[in-house]
């Protein structure tokens, strides 16, 4: 059960956003941390399946639980940056505090698709609309100190590369490829997250989940992959269990004056090689400034 992680930490007037937060591992984290007492912020793209979640952990959490937190829903498509200025709009203007931002809402899609701002649906979703939301929300973190970012990346990263050439996956298209580019570009983020957040008291971390019972697998179910996916079913885990290192990450007091690593079962695990290149991770930030319009924040260097 996710209480086994950290279980003696109260969240009692600390705030969270969740994306993704309406379903899968990302309802599951909404679930303990609305059961520690925090306010917790549901970033949805639908509000009535937010509402929905809203409503079923209520009932479910509050006919049980004393002393939890508050749940509100709010719109948030990742996929559309002008979705994401106006939700960290939102934030800023209204949230006095945000101790925890938890990056979780990911896509996988077997044929390529644009955004509306004309980026790679994968990348734009899994990448650079949690950078944005990150960047446009690090001046309240900052004062919330000490406050925690934790991305929810993947193994898949391990067999991702950055296509430096072709971010937007314009050429020769392969759904798992842009998948694995997404999760390795979230795993450095956060490590040069780590550098941009040195000394603020603001700390970040990437994790791999686990392979999840989850919705992120239905576009692939659709194809022929579903034929070998079947018998893998069985052996993943559950979204209750998925959510358990994203709640260390966010939760465990061994990890205050850590930042920028990469976890797997709630234990330190080395990211791939790629996923450890300095140079990689600052090249990524500069270019996905520039491609989100924040272009007055240079990666610092180590």
């Amino acid at each position: 059960m996710p209480n086994e992680v950290a279980p003696t930490v109260r969240l009692d007037g600390k705030t969270a956003i969740v994306t993704g937060a309406n379903s899968g591992i990302g309802l599951e984290t909404v679930r303990e941390l609305y059961r520690r007492g925090a306010r917790v912020i549901l970033a949805v793209r639908s509000a009535t399946r937010g509402e929905e979640a809203r409503a079923q952990l209520e009932a479910e959490v509050g006919s049980s639980d004393q002393g939890l937190g508050s749940l509100e829903v709010k719109l948030l498509d990742l996929a559309s940056l002008e979705s994401v200025r106006t939700f960290a709009a939102d934030i800023n203007a209204n949230v006095d505090r945000l101790e925890l931002l938890i990056n979780n809402a990911g896509r996988a899609q077997v044929a390529r698709t644009e955004t509306v701002d004309g980026f790679e649906t994968t990348f734009a979703t899994n990448h650079l609309g949690p950078f944005l939301l990150t960047l446009l929300l690090q001046d309240k973190l900052r004062a919330s100190k000490p406050a925690r970012v934790v991305n929810v990346s993947s193994m898949a990263h391990s067999k991702g590369t950055i296509n430096f050439n072709d971010l937007q996956s314009t050429h020769n298209y392969v759904g798992m490829t842009a998948y694995g580019q997404s999760k390795l570009a979230n795993v450095l983020f956060t490590r040069q997250l780590a550098r941009q957040f040195a000394g603020s008291g603001v700390t970040a971390y990437s994790l791999h989940p686990g392979v999840i019972r989850t919705a992120i697998w239905r576009d692939a179910w659709s194809t022929w992959r579903s034929f070998f996916l079947a018998p893998a079913w069985l052996f993943m885990k559950t979204a209750a269990q998925g959510a358990l290192t994203t709640l260390y990450c966010a939760l465990d007091p061994e990890l205050e004056n850590v930042s920028g690593r990469y976890y797997s079962d709630c234990k330190e695990k080395e990211a791939s090689k790629a996923g450890r290149s300095d140079e990689d991770a600052a090249r990524l930030w500069d270019l996905s400034c520039a491609m989100v319009g924040v272009e007055d924040q240079p990666a610092k260097e180590g």
